[in-house]
């Protein structure tokens, strides 16, 4: 299980776009990396397609690495590390260290 998840809300550490925040669209664990909403726009050039036949210029958000990124508490609205806890039934949660609150993204 990853420490960040598809549906967390998460603050950029380092970078360009340090301080902002945004919830994560995809994770690729394999790159250890994390496509999140509206951080790191890269522009990408369009040939025309039937779909789009105009074409040009397109901005969308690039992929940021995880190390880069951390989980904002849901209570207390804090960058907060993560633990994981077996509940009762086996199920393994995420928990935040600083509230002790269950953080559950989209994906779970």
């Amino acid at each position: 299980m990853s420490k960040i998840q598809k549906g967390d809300r998460v603050i950029v550490l380092s970078g360009e776009d340090r301080g902002k925040e945004g919830v994560v669209l995809k994770v690729d664990p394999g790159k250890s990396r994390a496509i999140v909403q509206g951080i790191n726009f890269v522009k990408r050039h369009q040939k025309p397609t039937q779909t789009n036949p105009q074409g040009g210029i397109v901005e969308k958000e690039g992929p940021v690495h995880m190390s880069n990124l951390m989980v904002i508490d849901p209570k207390t609205n804090q960058a907060t590390k993560t633990r994981l806890v077996k509940l009762e039934n086996g199920h393994k949660v995420r928990v935040s260290k600083i509230s002790g609150e269950m953080i559950t993204g989209s994906a779970q």
